[in-house]
Formats: C-alpha cells, sequence, structure tokens
C-alpha cells in the first residue's frame, strides 16, 4: 500500500512539473485573435474611407455649375413613378379634382403630379 501511494504521489509530481514547462496554447490563441481583429477594424476602415471617396466623386458627377452664375448646384433625377400611381392622378385630374388633393392623395409632390399630366397628352388639353 505505501508502495502504491509513493507512485501515485511521484506520478504527480512528475505531472505538476511537466504542465509548469508546457507551452500556454490560450496566450497564443488569445495573440492571433488579436491579430485578427486587427486586421479586420483596419480592413473596415479602409472599405469606409473607399466609400466615402465614392459618395464624394457621385456628388461631383450630379454637380452642373450654371453658366450665368458659375455656382455648382445638384441636379436630381425625378423619382421613377410607377404606371399604376400614373394611371391614377390622370384618373383623378380627369375627374376634375384639384391639383394639391390629387398630390395629397397620391403621396406625391405637387410638381411631380403636374409633371405627370403635362406629359399626358389627352390631360394637357383638358388644363
Amino acid at each position: 500500500m505505501d508502495t502504491a501511494i509513493i507512485i501515485l504521489l511521484s506520478l504527480s509530481t512528475l505531472l505538476f512539473i511537466i504542465s509548469i514547462f508546457q507551452k500556454d496554447k490560450t496566450s497564443q490563441l488569445e495573440t492571433e485573435v488579436e491579430e485578427l481583429s486587427m486586421t479586420l477594424l483596419q480592413d473596415y476602415h479602409n472599405i469606409k474611407k473607399r466609400i466615402g471617396l465614392l459618395e464624394e466623386e457621385l456628388l461631383l458627377e450630379k454637380q452642373i455649375v450654371h453658366p450665368s452664375t458659375g455656382k455648382a448646384r445638384i441636379e436630381e433625377d425625378p423619382p421613377a413613378v410607377h404606371e399604376i400611381i400614373k394611371n391614377q392622378v390622370l384618373s383623378l385630374h380627369n375627374q376634375g379634382i384639384d391639383l394639391q388633393r390629387i398630390s395629397n392623395q397620391s403621396s406625391l409632390p405637387l410638381h411631380t403630379v403636374k409633371r405627370i399630366i403635362e406629359s399626358d397628352p389627352a390631360a394637357r388639353r383638358m388644363i
């Protein structure tokens, strides 16, 4: 019995000494995760800078210099209006409803309603 206790005690001491000299794998894993997170942050920052540059280029392309004033202004493309809404606007206009009321009902700006009506040959005759 004494020999078994001595063997177990010496084995546990040997395992303890081995565990002290063994490499710590968690610290290596932590440094790898830190490096990965740093590269991801750098990539994110670079992508954000590139998107900013692209947005600036797009804004510059939309700016048009007015010849008389020499000032740059942004020219926006009119938003596309679905055919069903156009037909609804024309139908309401043919019924004699006021343009402001048509604008409110269709949730379109007044200038868009006028543009839709002006683009239809039949509705232009009624204006």
